[in-house]
């Protein structure tokens, strides 16, 4: 195992090493596959990392050669969470050790490390207990990430789950109540966003997912004055943060 380009995150090159991470249960983000390769060793590779919901990329050779350190990737990298993730349970624990109602931010799909980054840094100032990501179709905790959070990741816990609306049913159970970002709902003024709450943002393009808002008890929008019709996804978990900060107040 090697850490190279960026000090925090852990990459790990070559058919045995990854299958190994794999096995022993370490959470990898993203694998890099040398595209064609179809040989027994890689299948068995790509086969954990579908059921590990790991992020598969084909990519040619000469992207390979330039991750890789070693020299012997052997037409595999994986690319390991450069911080471990929190359970749900330490999230609800983080408001419980300070007498507040939970709020927590889920994450429907975000892609962009920048984003993520900034959001777990926003979650940190507004006081949220922690971050919900997917373990599927979403960045996780790279090295990108943790730089962008400028430090909030050593405070703010992100739990990494499977099935995110089976999540929101189990905490609905505990008494959270959620409410998600779309252009379509009513004016974020309009809501009553106190009490133990999860905020619910959806991927860069896409918004949140059909499902996901299904499970959502609101839904919410920004009033937006201007000539372009969407906010990025981090500076709306922003705004949408401090309302519920200012009615919490």
């Amino acid at each position: 195992m090697s850490n190279y380009g960026e000090p925090e995150e852990l990459k790990i090159e070559g058919r045995n090493p990854v299958l190994e991470a794999f096995r022993s249960g370490k959470t990898v983000d993203r694998l890099y596959v040398l595209e064609g390769c179809q040989d027994g060793p890689v299948r068995s590779i790509i086969r954990e990392a579908k059921k590990q919901g790991t992020l598969i990329r084909f990519v040619p050779r000469e992207r390979l050669d330039q991750l890789s350190e070693s020299g012997r990737h052997q037409g595999v990298i994986a690319s390991a969470a450069a911080y471990p993730y929190a359970q749900v349970e330490d999230l609800l624990e983080n408001a419980k050790k300070k007498g507040e109602d939970p709020f927590l931010i889920l994450l429907d799909g975000i892609e962009d490390p920048h984003n993520l980054g900034a959001i777990i840094r926003t979650a940190n100032l507004a006081g949220a207990h922690g971050v919900i990501i997917p373990k599927h179709r979403a960045v996780g905790l790279t090295a990108v990430v943790a730089r962008t959070s400028a430090g909030a990741l050593n405070y703010t816990p992100v739990a990494k789950v499977t099935n995110m609306t089976a999540v929101m049913e189990e905490l609905k159970k505990k008494g959270i109540w959620f409410v998600c970002a779309a252009m379509d709902g009513q004016r974020m003024y309009d809501l009553n966003l106190k009490g133990p709450i999860g905020l619910v943002i959806g991927s860069e393009g896409e918004g949140v997912s059909r499902l996901v808002r299904e499970h959502c008890d609101f839904t919410a929008a920004i009033p937006m004055k201007g000539d372009i019709d969407s906010l990025n996804a981090s500076v709306a978990a922003g705004i949408l943060a401090y309302e519920i900060v200012r009615q919490r107040g």
